[in-house]
């Protein structure tokens, strides 16, 4: 990877990993659902009038739409208007890769490497330390662990949608998909939060959105959104995906750190040791026993 592109991958990682942090602040005054559909709207228009419509079946763009889109951002959205930590969002959500993993294999057929099996194994005594650290007091509610793990499964959905649009005969460019995706969890979302927060709340949070609000939904639709999937997707159709896969481990590095740094946000023991165990199960997922092989043959 040459440098510049070196570069343009670590900015999206950064973009990504302070994105969960953008939502805490974009939430201080509007509701989630709502929030979450005026960002998909900012996707959609007015880029769709310059990118041309995925050639894809409609009900693979559907999926894709309902569960990467929808799905994944109204469970994450409403976890972190329930209190779930932003820098502890960023790290639970990656248990998407896992979840990835186990659907590939059902609906795939994609064999299961010892490695992923531990790197599961380890992920998911890390979030049960971390549901642990909830229940003995530590001011994280259950319900933000419930929620953000099911934002990640829809998000796992999305990648296996993702993956059977990839590999229909007319594989559409990256952007395309992004932008034209945009537009199917608008009207869920406005309806979600009509029945959930009600025409009153929604009308006011308009009346009175002010610039934090804007900037946000400006960060989180263009600069998240757009520009991040933008250059990812880039980056993963010039290089192989081994070299730009793993990159996305430290967005919830930079997640947990930005959190700590902007929103003073603090983790306690138990909550740091389910941490590091999620991160372990995620490392050896992606690169297996690597450190381990390479200590040996040093010695």
């Amino acid at each position: 990877m040459t440098r510049k592109d070196g570069f343009l991958a670590l900015l999206v990682v950064v973009v990504w990993g302070l994105n969960f942090v953008v939502i805490k602040v974009g939430l201080h005054n509007m509701p989630p659902l709502m929030l979450a559909g005026l960002r998909f709207v900012l996707v959609a228009f007015p880029a769709l009038l310059f990118v041309t419509r995925p050639k894809v079946p409609l009900s693979l763009l559907l999926g894709y739409g309902l569960t990467i889109s929808f799905g994944q951002f109204a469970f994450l959205f409403s976890a972190i208007k329930f209190g779930m930590p932003a820098g502890l969002a960023s790290l639970v959500l990656q248990a998407q890769a896992f979840f990835t993993i186990i659907l590939g294999a059902g609906v795939f057929g994609e064999r299961l490497q010892a490695k992923q099996l531990v790197g599961i194994t380890l992920a998911v005594v890390g979030v049960l330390v971390l549901i642990e650290s909830s229940l003995n007091g530590q001011q994280v509610p259950l319900i933000g662990f419930i929620l953000t793990l099911s934002g990640a499964f829809c998000w796992a959905c999305g990648n296996i949608f993702n993956k059977k649009i990839m590999q229909h005969s007319s594989r559409p460019a990256v952007m395309s998909l992004v932008v034209w995706s945009a537009l199917i969890p608008i009207v869920p979302f406005m309806v979600a939060s009509l029945i959930f927060d009600g025409l009153a709340l929604m009308l006011q949070s308009l009346v009175s959105i002010d610039t934090t609000t804007v900037l946000s939904l400006v960060y989180l639709s263009f600069g998240a959104t757009i520009v991040g999937y933008g250059i990812w997707g880039a980056l993963m159709g010039r290089y192989e995906t081994w070299r730009v896969a793993p990159l996305s481990l430290l967005v919830p590095v930079v997640g947990l750190g930005s959190a700590a740094v902007l929103l003073n946000e603090s983790m306690s023991v138990l909550q740091l040791a389910g941490a590091l165990l999620v991160m372990a199960g995620l490392y050896i997922n992606v690169f297996g026993f690597r450190l381990r092989r390479a200590v040996a043959v040093k010695s």
